[in-house]
């Protein structure tokens, strides 16, 4: 069953004392949030501290150890299993796993699983622990955010704070620092007390917030795009001042011009961006996708496939020519612009 974080809230309030609490997901943060919500619930009913085991293969003695002890007040154990990763179990040990989960009385489990893709959630040992967790407990699968999504987890990570996000400041977040889940949490505390949980402000976001290499090329993509073609040549100037990788920067570059270029695509079939994000099993928000396709917009397939001929010479001669690396990058993107405006 895959669920959105309002889903997953009302399962867990209509299943509560169970035995298992799996949480499987592409994102880490949603899976490790889940299962902290339910964690410390137990820990105030019961009064117990949690045991932690680590995976990804988690050591079964250690397991029936942590959870075969009737507690001293008569409550069960909390027994934490994060990270596993069915596929690096042997079949043998996965059915042991599953038989230790099953046969326990004394405990309450809860476990997280991140898969890559879909390939690696409906691979075999996977699809076994899924299964047998569905049959004794709870077991869901969390949906990654939405860009919506992504924007309302900001403004409630900022009220649990006492802070307020002016209108606008989430998007300016998501902005410059992508959708790095754990990353844009640490900014939201880190703003939150700069601002002195208060107000959050666009300001705020654009002076103290951090900037990826991703997020600024994806910036100087834009640029280029609405033909502010200075301030592109600037953006990449400060990359370069800032010691980042060359071959990283070209490297975002492509990223962000395959977006556009399959974003540009699926609009040719009547397809949108989500259906992009799904097809192409894309991790996390779709905001990405969503900011592509508005650029796409303005450029045909075949100068798109100039573009991404020009950043495939860009990576070879990265690699290969000794020839200095800023101006390289430099001679591309000109090359870029002119692709960009041909008509």
């Amino acid at each position: 069953m895959i669920v959105n974080e309002q889903k997953l809230n009302s399962i867990l309030e209509q299943n509560p004392n169970q035995p298992i609490y799996y949480f499987y997901s592409s994102e880490e943060y949603l899976v490790r949030k889940a299962a902290q919500k339910v964690v410390q619930s137990l820990v105030q009913q019961t009064g117990e501290e949690s045991t932690v085991i680590e995976g990804p293969v988690p050591c079964v003695e250690e397991i029936v150890l942590a959870a075969g002890t009737i507690s001293f007040f008569g409550t069960k154990r909390i027994v934490e299993l994060p990270l596993v990763q069915p596929s690096k179990f042997s079949d043998k040990d996965l059915k042991e796993f599953c038989e230790v989960l099953n046969s326990t009385e004394n405990a309450v489990f809860v476990i997280t699983s991140v898969f890559e893709d879909e390939k690696a959630r409906r691979g075999k040992r996977a699809q076994t622990l899924i299964q047998a967790t569905e049959k004794l407990g709870v077991s869901v699968e969390i949906a990654p955010l939405g860009s919506s999504e992504m924007v309302k987890m900001l403004v409630e990570t900022a009220k649990e704070l006492q802070t307020e996000m002016e209108a606008g400041a989430p998007q300016a977040l998501l902005e410059r620092c992508g959708n790095d889940l754990f990353l844009l949490h640490t900014e939201v505390e880190k703003l939150a007390a700069a601002s002195g949980y208060t107000t959050i402000t666009k300001k705020l976001v654009a002076q103290m917030s951090v900037r990826n290499v991703e997020a600024d090329v994806f910036d100087m993509v834009r640029l280029v795009q609405s033909g502010r073609k200075v301030e592109a040549f600037q953006r990449l100037e400060q990359l370069l001042q800032q010691q980042n990788d060359p071959i990283a920067i070209a490297a975002a570059l492509s990223s962000s011009y395959v977006d556009l270029y399959r974003t540009k695509a699926a609009q040719a079939v009547r397809k949108n961006h989500t259906q992009v994000h799904k097809d192409f099993g894309y991790k996390g928000s779709d905001w990405r996708l969503k900011k592509a396709s508005e650029s796409a917009a303005r450029l045909s397939i075949e100068q798109l496939e100039k573009i991404l001929d020009i950043l495939m010479d860009l990576d070879t001669q990265l690699k290969s020519c000794p020839a200095d690396k800023g101006i390289l990058l430099q001679s591309a993107l000109a090359a870029m612009i002119q692709a960009g405006s041909r008509r």
